[in-house]
């Protein structure tokens, strides 16, 4: 049993037993990690997401696509915690965790990013990064021992550090980052919760070419241990990295499958993407 195999059921255990779903779930025996059936949100007479269905697999990146307005914002909120969905099941693992809390769910191995850069400035990259991997072993008995002597966590910093790819800015403070060094960080503090499912919300924004490609070389060292959910509007990096695309219009998916299906679908090119000259990838 490898590594990855052997965290996964750690986290399996962590959830506790769930009578209405079998140990050996479907979506378990096929690999998806977060599946999410029938998500529906409804605020008072507006329905922003409506009969949701996603499917997150361990070795794959998932972007999530759509225009303004299209409700890709209500679906990852839903699938993190921060909203519960009116209706519908969200899974982890083939548990049910549609009642659990955003900090229940991260506890149990799903780390968000948000649009947002949410970052200690002030302290170097390596403090940053230990103080998420320390919320996961909490000693409050141990309040007069020095956080920097507690090496499992600094050895896990490192290591985060260096696969989000800020191994030669360990010692950096986090304020003089450039804007996609901070969002690298981002990434490599939900690394140090054991996250198994990555929520990122916008990571590329604000990125230049070369910051870019960057960050999609980290995506996809990523993904190859992990499930990730991509919600982008940069399409060439998409299309780059992307092995399932799921399109949502007005609130509801319009289609979901590979990079070569969604590009070639006139439903999508119409509704989303214009006509297929328009990309560039």
């Amino acid at each position: 049993m490898n590594n990855a195999m052997r965290a996964t059921l750690e986290v399996a255990d962590r959830i506790g037993p769930d009578a209405d779903a079998p140990v050996a779930d479907k979506a378990v025996a096929t690999g998806a990690l977060l599946v999410a059936e029938r998500m529906t949100r409804r605020f008072g007479g507006l329905v922003a997401n409506q009969d949701v269905c996603i499917s997150l697999e361990r070795g794959k990146l998932h972007a999530l696509l759509g225009p303004n307005g299209a409700g890709k914002s209500t679906c990852i909120n839903m699938l993190s915690g921060d909203l519960p969905p009116s209706e519908g099941t969200i899974r982890f693992m083939g548990r049910d965790i549609t009642a659990l809390s955003a900090a229940q769910r991260s506890q149990v191995g799903i780390g968000r990013s948000y649009q947002r850069t949410n970052i200690f400035p002030q302290f170097t990259v390596l403090e940053n990064v230990r103080l998420a991997a320390q919320s996961r072993r909490q000693q409050p008995w141990r309040i007069f021992s020095r956080a920097m002597q507690q090496q499992w966590a600094l050895q896990k910093a490192r290591a985060c550090i260096e696969e989000a790819g800020l191994g030669k800015r360990v010692d950096w403070t986090a304020g003089v980052l450039s804007h996609g060094e901070q969002r690298q960080l981002e990434i490599a503090m939900v690394l140090a919760t054991d996250a198994q499912v990555l929520l990122l919300d916008e990571p590329l924004a604000g990125m230049g070419s070369d910051e870019s490609a960057k960050m999609v070389e980290v995506l996809k060292r990523l993904r190859q241990t992990r499930a990730i959910l991509l919600v982008e509007h940069d399409m060439d990096a998409v299309f780059a990295v992307a092995d399932v695309i799921t399109v949502m219009v007005n609130g509801q998916v319009l289609e979901s499958g590979p990079p070569e299906q969604i590009k070639a679908s006139v439903a999508v090119q119409q509704a989303y993407l214009g006509s297929e000259d328009s990309f560039h990838v």
